[in-house]
């Protein structure tokens, strides 16, 4: 399976805490790029230099929240294809199709429960590193 590079878009320390240690925990070898808002996360994007295969991204964040991350993200000829999944703790359906209806990759609900964190992350980053990632 193909290591990939995440960019983590999320500030609550713990669910960062929380990513790698799962990652770690299954002995994978991606790469997570930390970033803890919208803003910083566009910042690193802007740059075009080390483009992630994949983003993982909060909804509820300060400065730009994850729907108006997503807007801006789209509207760049470039950054619109990096497969963009929603890791969140809302279950609001005005959000889910408002996410979709953007253009996501997937939406995901973070489990309270540690071991199906683990799970849930096992399978979504099997599934995007067997995945045909086109390379921008």
């Amino acid at each position: 399976m193909k290591a990939l590079k995440i960019l983590l878009i999320e500030d609550d320390m713990i669910e960062i805490m929380k990513l790698n240690r799962a990652v770690s925990s299954l002995k994978l070898d991606h790469k997570i790029i930390e970033t803890n808002n919208g803003e910083d996360a566009l910042t690193f994007l802007e740059k075009k230099e080390e483009l992630p295969d994949i983003i993982l991204l909060d909804l509820n964040m300060p400065k730009i929240n994850g729907i108006e991350f997503l807007s801006i993200l789209k509207k760049d000829d470039v950054l619109k294809y990096i497969p963009t999944i929603i890791l969140t703790t809302s279950s609001n359906q005005k959000d889910l199709l408002e996410c979709y209806r953007i253009g996501i990759a997937g939406y995901v609900l973070k489990p309270l429960k540690y071991e199906e964190y683990v799970s849930k992350i096992e399978k979504l980053l099997a599934y995007w590193s067997i995945n045909e990632l086109k390379n921008i």
